[in-house]
């Protein structure tokens, strides 16, 4: 049988198979694919509308409840693009990414755990936005003043306005974008199709095994990054429920797992082991095994040791927005030792892995550290709007450079070691530092900055240096206030230290800042 090759076709393959049966549970309801379907087709339709057309870029800023997929289907159907936003974002991040991509609509849910999201959209700047005409509120009625000379309606209206569309999406049609931190400070836009989504979706249901019968996933990862947005597609590709957080509680989540028998899940090291503190003996026993990625802990045997001691089996993942999350995922035949790598064994059978020299771009051969090329159906089309950084990233032989060091354990299998670059992975994101300086340059005493990753308890935290503008002395706390009400609050500095100058050195392009030396420095004067 072909597999469906557009979400439309995706989603409505299972429901045709299985109607009745349970996609999603959240807040203690229950939604078949049928309702899933039934939704997003009349959600289409009322956006369809409202001028949402082939191509149209409509943002999600949305928590992880029905409504987000509900969204993204409906938006398949017309062949409009979803730009994913985290609602962790601030008007900073707002601004940038709605303005930048073009976005002539955005939806949102303005109640979501009592944040200001209308605030923060009034203070994102209006010239960055002026492609915004529409503004749809999820569970939180009409704001009229959230985003200035736009139409303003409730989603649910739009969801009984006329019949369903048919649709006509083509598999290489744009489907979602992902933000992903760039070389600069404005964040790349990974823009998927159709198929890669769809194909990736299937091949992932069957190489974890979701197909399964009694599978049943814990859906805690948010759907905006493609960690959690894989997760949840490979989920209705097996035709089987996932039990929705609309923001995660370590305490609710074991809770939910023992009321629903789940059976799986994927998460970040942070939430596994918060996830395993909370858990009583014996409280875990529905779950297989888990994934996991290594974003925060330093010592990842002791962490699957932990997980183990706790009930459950985890195992290392590897994934990037470029190729989709779940791209590898190590044995779970394997040790502790094997299963605290990241990296795996390839998800699709047709996916490739290369390691090549950094300077040269010549393969290397088994065991030797390298920059990790990847290939395979899972690939996106492109960085939106950006040719260039397309034919940078992406080779004539269909390669897209990961960034990443790694080294391969034979044809299928590898290790990802860490970043190439200077990104720190900061709450569970790979953020690029640059963003936090950018942020701190709009303040008046700061002249320029510069933001290295520290370990603080254990996990990875944002210091910055900073070079006061002339005239003026640096306040630290001031500093972190106005970093607070423009950044995600996992970007905002924990410590911003005054210094003359920083350390440089010379090397064949002209001098260059020792990011390594201000590290060391950030460590030193935190002891």
């Amino acid at each position: 049988m072909t597999s469906p090759e557009t979400l439309p076709a995706l989603l409505n393959t299972i429901t045709t198979k299985s109607p009745a049966a349970t996609a999603l549970v959240e807040d203690g309801n229950t939604m078949s694919f049928e309702t899933l379907e039934q939704r997003s087709c009349a959600l289409a339709a009322g956006l369809k509308g409202r001028g949402i057309a082939e191509g149209s870029r409509v943002a999600l800023w949305l928590p992880n409840r029905s409504d987000w997929l509900i969204c993204l289907f409906a938006l398949a159907r017309i062949r409009a693009i979803a730009i994913a936003v985290n609602t962790r974002f601030r008007s900073a991040e707002v601004e940038d990414i709605v303005g930048r991509s073009g976005c002539t609509a955005l939806i949102y849910e303005p109640g979501f755990k009592g944040i200001a999201f209308d605030a923060i959209l009034r203070d994102a700047d209006p010239a960055a936005l002026h492609k915004l005409t529409l503004v749809i509120t999820a569970r939180g009625g009409v704001r009229e003043a959230a985003a200035a000379g736009a139409e303003h309606v409730a989603l649910d209206d739009l969801a009984r306005e006329a019949g369903p569309p048919d649709h006509h999406a083509d598999p290489g049609d744009g489907a979602i974008v992902f933000t992903t931190s760039g070389t600069t400070s404005k964040p790349k836009f990974v823009l998927h199709t159709h198929r890669s989504l769809s194909i990736h979706a299937g091949e992932v249901a069957q190489a974890f095994d979701y197909v399964a019968p009694d599978t049943v996933l814990l859906q805690a990862l948010p759907l905006c990054g493609t960690f959690g947005l894989t997760q949840a597609m490979a989920a209705i590709a097996a035709g089987r429920p996932s039990i929705n957080m609309a923001a995660f509680d370590a305490r609710e989540a074991v809770r939910l797992i023992a009321e629903h028998q789940v059976t799986t899940f994927n998460s970040s090291d942070e939430m596994l082991q918060r996830i395993c503190d909370a858990s009583q003996p014996q409280a875990l026993k529905t779950i297989k095994w888990c994934g996991f990625a290594a974003f925060t802990n330093a010592r990842v045997d002791s962490f699957v040791e932990n997980c183990a001691r706790a009930g459950l089996k985890a195992t290392g993942l590897y994934g990037m927005s470029e190729v989709q999350a779940l791209y590898a995922r190590q044995p779970l035949s394997a040790d502790i030792a094997g299963r605290a790598l990241a990296g795996g064994v390839l998800t699709s059978p047709d996916a490739q892995v290369q390691v090549r020299d950094p300077d040269t771009g010549d393969p290397l051969p088994q065991g030797q550290t390298g920059e990790l090329y990847l290939k395979g159906p899972s690939l996106m089309r492109a960085y939106m709007d950006d040719p260039e950084a397309t034919s940078r990233g992406i080779g004539e032989d269909g390669f897209v450079r990961s960034g990443d060091l790694g080294y391969l354990l034979d044809d299928r299998r590898f290790v990802f070691e860490t970043r190439m670059g200077d990104g720190i992975r900061l709450g569970g994101f790979l953020v690029n530092p640059a963003e936090i300086d950018a942020w701190l340059e709009r303040h008046p005493s700061v002249a320029t900055s510069q933001t290295v990753g520290i370990v603080i308890d254990d996990h990875m935290r944002p210091a910055s240096f900073v070079i006061a503008t002339e005239n003026y002395l640096v306040d630290e706390a001031s500093l972190i206030a106005h970093c607070s009400e423009g950044l995600a609050k996992f970007k905002v500095p924990q410590r911003i230290f005054p210094l003359e100058d920083f350390p440089t050195t010379d090397g064949p392009n002209g001098k260059k800042i020792q990011r390594g030396r201000l590290r060391a420095m950030a460590q030193e004067r935190l002891a």
